[in-house]
């Protein structure tokens, strides 16, 4: 699909006045988070703000404390009801800003009130691998938005990019093929069914 069209189905859900959450999901290293960043600067910052699932992703102290280290990126590595509530949050705003959080690659942590969404602005777009996932809290999030994606590109370009971001922040080529074959892959694998889910698949 042509990305103006994706535009033009993103802009049609900005409707001043009202408040719509587009969710876009997929795989790891689909491009979910260009793709929403590149749709809310072609809308502008008036009509839309992205809120990425990532801000959810638990402390790595966390992580270690659970036995999860090993599995970041899991949907059981995340918290799935803070990250609903916030949903519920966005899709009914009040007089005030409300602020979520982000994920710093460079830290490779969390980082609290980093994005303000202002209650004028008509749509939110969010995006993560696990929008779609059926399993425990994840499930529910699709009800809170008004329109998901869920992107496919192909598989092999896909785990290219997968190897070379983990490389730019800090891995070794080897061990970041290892972790992606390890980890990511696992996480592809369980979100896949979600496609059926989508409103669109963007091949």
């Amino acid at each position: 699909m042509e990305r103006a069209e994706l535009e033009r189905r993103a802009r049609a859900l900005a409707v001043p006045g009202s408040r719509r959450i587009l969710g876009i999901a997929g795989p790891p290293g689909a491009g979910k988070s260009t793709l929403a960043e590149d749709l809310a600067r072609a809308l502008g910052p008036g009509l839309a703000a992205v809120v990425p699932m990532d801000g959810f992703h638990l402390a790595q102290a966390e992580l270690v404390r659970l036995g999860r280290a090993d599995r970041k990126g899991a949907p059981d590595t995340f918290d799935a009801a803070g990250y609903a509530a916030l949903l519920r949050r966005l899709r009914a705003p009040a007089d005030g800003v409300v602020y979520a959080p982000a994920f710093d690659r460079s830290l490779e942590e969390p980082v609290a009130g980093s994005i303000p969404v202002d209650p004028g602005v008509p749509l939110v777009i969010t995006e993560g691998n696990y929008l779609l996932y059926e399993a425990g809290e994840w499930a529910a999030v699709r009800p809170l938005l008004d329109e998901a994606w869920f992107l496919a590109p192909d598989d092999t370009l896909r785990v290219r990019r997968l190897i070379d971001r983990h490389v730019r922040h800090g891995k070794e080529e080897a061990s970041a093929a290892r972790w992606v074959s390890r980890s990511d892959e696992a996480n592809a694998r369980l979100i896949a069914p979600g496609r059926t889910r989508a409103d669109l698949v963007v091949e």
